[in-house]
């Protein structure tokens, strides 16, 4: 399945540096510190990103991503679009710089935005941050907040091997925790072409 590649990231959004390790009077090795901290996404090409997601948090294993896509275009609605954001995308969590799966293997999430007017449709009335254009997460800290969902998103859950959430919003805000809160995400669906009227 051809999966497309396209992704938007911050021109100039830097991640939190990783703390020292060495002793205070050991000579700082500079080299060795940009070798320990992860690559920033802006510096990396799509299929770089891609294959770091599939190396994180599906243990390199490319056909259970690939399935994993699969099953979220086939259980959304049509026309949602679906981007995968956070450690996944970055490497580090975003609030403190701690590496992927930190505290233990299948211990970091998956955060999945979907984008679309039907799919945000799935939320509960009082599961929205700003009405109609960004929804709460729905996880298994709230799994009643999208009952739609919920089948497919413990689905996806059981086949990554670690927590999945998801979360609806529109392009607009997406874009703007993208450029001015410095968190990358990658699109896994794409919209589909409009069919031409010709």
């Amino acid at each position: 399945m051809d999966l497309p590649n396209r992704f938007v990231l911050p021109p100039a959004a830097l991640l939190p540096h990783e703390a020292l390790t060495s002793a205070p009077s050991a000579p700082l090795d500079v080299e060795t510190d940009e070798k320990e901290k992860p690559k920033h996404p802006h510096e990396m090409t799509p299929e770089e990103i891609r294959a770091r997601i599939i190396e994180l948090g599906f243990e390199g294993d490319a056909a259970r991503f690939e399935e994993f896509c699969e099953r979220l275009r086939n259980g959304l609605p049509p026309g949602t679009c679906v981007a995968v954001r956070g450690s996944a995308v970055t490497g580090v969590r975003w609030e403190d710089g701690a590496p992927f799966d930190a505290k233990g293997k299948g211990t970091s999430d998956l955060d999945i935005t979907l984008i679309g007017d039907q799919v945000m449709g799935c939320w509960n009335p009082d599961g929205f941050y700003i009405p109609a254009l960004h929804t709460k997460p729905a996880g298994d800290e709230y799994p009643d907040m999208a009952p739609p969902l919920e089948p497919l998103r413990r689905e996806l859950q059981a086949l990554a091997g670690r927590p999945v959430n998801f979360q609806a919003t529109n392009n607009l805000v997406l874009y703007v925790r993208d450029i001015l809160m410095g968190q990358p995400y990658f699109m896994l669906i794409e919209p589909e072409p409009a069919l031409s009227t010709e």
